[in-house]
């Protein structure tokens, strides 16, 4: 479990930033456009394809996402966290790894806003948010474990 204080600070990041993600996903699922003009503008914009934005899609998303954050929170914070959340932490790496790979063969979309959202603000959060992830799933120093051995 890690203890110190980066990786509580990353899982706190990483939890907001997948927690504010959700809130646009639920958002949307109300048939909010916000910040887009219409259903397509959006699409475009978040995923570079016209892609359908109802509720049987979004709130699934904003399901995990809620989930996601709440696992690698408890990683980090809990005193004796269960191995299920260390392993939803690595989980949560990869996805935001494969998001962040995702991201690099995006730069050949076709859609400009699309191109500039993604190269400039999804793409590197991402691999930001994947690093910080790696850094709360990974274990402790054995120094630091409590049922490590004390020299007296």
């Amino acid at each position: 479990m890690p203890t110190d204080r980066t990786a509580r600070r990353a899982a706190t990041l990483i939890a907001s930033v997948l927690s504010c993600d959700a809130l646009l996903h639920l958002c949307w699922s109300t048939g909010s456009t916000w910040p887009a003009h219409d259903v397509k503008s959006l699409s475009y914009a978040v995923l570079g394809a016209d892609v359908p934005f109802t509720p049987p899609v979004l709130l699934p998303l904003a399901t995990a996402l809620f989930t996601a954050s709440g696992v690698v929170v408890a990683r980090a914070r809990l005193h004796r966290p269960h191995a299920l959340l260390r392993l939803g932490t690595w989980a949560v790496a990869a996805g935001l790894s494969l998001r962040g790979l995702a991201g690099v063969y995006w730069l050949f979309a076709k859609d400009p806003e699309f191109y500039w959202l993604n190269l400039g603000a999804y793409t590197p959060l991402c691999a930001g948010l994947a690093a910080a992830a790696v850094r709360v799933a990974r274990p402790e120093p054995v120094a630091h474990r409590e049922d490590a051995v004390r020299v007296r």
